[in-house]
């Protein structure tokens, strides 16, 4: 998303990612809240408002949108999800039990073409997005089977 010059730039980005929220929340059907930072302009209190059915939190004044995230992280544990880029950001929810997607990540799939059917799914050795990881010979199994976690870490990806 280009970030137009002039007044008003912010707006109109935080305006963009609202609306590009709003229908990725229309896709997937996930709740979905954005946090923006109030830490040097903001008032007092946090502020929340709903815009598209996106909740929209601002920081309070002296507390930057990252507090905000690990406190909201830590509040719900397993049951959300994180976009950051930012390692301490990350740190903190995945401490929490979090599910953590980055920022690149994230506006992949946000821009994504809906499509109307998926079709059949891939495993991941299948479209070459796998490394073989070696194992003695001694173990037993698929050597060419991902790791449990890395398949459950892309069993999020596809869902999310």
């Amino acid at each position: 998303m280009a970030v137009p010059a002039g007044p008003g730039r912010l707006e109109a980005a935080r305006d963009g990612l609202l609306h590009a929220l709003a229908g990725y929340r229309q896709r997937k059907g996930h709740a979905i809240t954005v946090v923006f930072d109030g830490w040097q302009g903001g008032l007092g209190a946090e502020q929340r408002e709903f815009q598209s059915g996106v909740e929209v939190v601002y920081s309070k004044r002296g507390e930057r949108a990252d507090q905000v995230i690990e406190r909201l992280a830590r509040l719900y544990g397993r049951d959300c999800a994180v976009v950051s880029s930012d390692h301490e950001v990350i740190n903190a929810a995945r401490a929490a039990g979090a599910f953590v997607i980055g920022a690149p990540d994230f506006r992949a799939k946000l821009y994504q073409k809906p499509t109307r059917h998926q079709g059949p799914a891939f495993k991941e050795l299948d479209r070459g997005e796998a490394e073989v990881v070696k194992r003695s010979k001694d173990k037993g199994g698929n050597p060419r089977k991902l790791p449990k976690s890395q398949r459950k870490r892309n069993q999020q990806l596809r869902e999310f």
